[in-house]
């Protein structure tokens, strides 16, 4: 039935891809993207560990209802991130500290709600990677309906099931499985290129002269 139903994943992105991400600050790899893909500023981590990186297990629940979270969480595979569109909605929190425990216990690699949670004391200095737009005590309904493994969208981000999902603490996006290749060659250049600006600004070698040169070329007048 549309609208609920459990779908299966038909591919999920290469490995070889989750671990090569590991290695990018999520910055690098959202400039390398034109800069026009994101969660939205709203969708922040409530943990303390490292780099969020896995194939997405797609979840769209109606807000407040956390019925096919539960299932998603049964049928992903270790690594997996489960993305959950819960509307942006705060009033209920679809997911709580026994729920991060049951999918740290399968090996999950990370949950993002696109909703509220609960429990954010324990879940913000626990290691298990855990976005969110917000918190409430109230707890969450079981009854659906909902979709698993189906496109959703997050803040104008689509995601489709088996893309490439990438958190720190600067936000989160989502990689295309296609395109998963050239983006990381390039977010891998752009790296290079500021670690090497890095390198040049603690040695006192930083090239600063780009900055006139943009303002006299948009017309900027600067006294002497």
């Amino acid at each position: 039935m549309i609208g609920f139903r459990v779908c299966r994943r038909k591919r999920k992105v290469d490995a070889q891809w989750v671990e090569a991400y590991r290695q990018l600050p999520v910055a690098n790899v959202g400039d390398v993207m034109s800069r026009m893909t994101a969660a939205g500023a709203a969708l922040r981590p409530y943990y303390t560990g490292s780099k969020m990186v896995g194939p997405a297990i797609t979840v769209k629940a109606r807000p407040g209802d956390n019925l096919m979270v539960h299932k998603a969480l049964d049928i992903a595979e270790p690594g997996d991130i489960v993305v959950v569109d819960a509307g942006g909605d705060l009033t209920n929190a679809i997911i709580g500290e026994l729920m991060v425990a049951h999918a740290a216990q399968r090996g999950l690699g990370g949950i993002v709600i696109y909703g509220a949670i609960r429990d954010s004391a324990e879940l913000s200095v626990g290691s298990f990677p855990v976005f969110a737009c917000g918190i409430t005590h109230r707890g969450p309904y079981k009854d659906g309906p909902g979709e698993v493994n189906v496109p959703i969208s997050i803040g104008g981000m689509v995601i489709n099931p088996g893309d490439l999902v990438c958190g720190d603490p600067d936000g989160l996006l989502s990689v295309p499985i296609d395109d998963a290749e050239t983006i990381y060659l390039a977010a891998k250049k752009k790296h290079e290129a500021e670690t090497r600006q890095m390198e040049n600004i603690r040695a006192g070698k930083n090239d600063r002269t780009w900055v006139d040169a943009a303002l006299h070329k948009q017309g900027c007048v600067i006294e002497a």
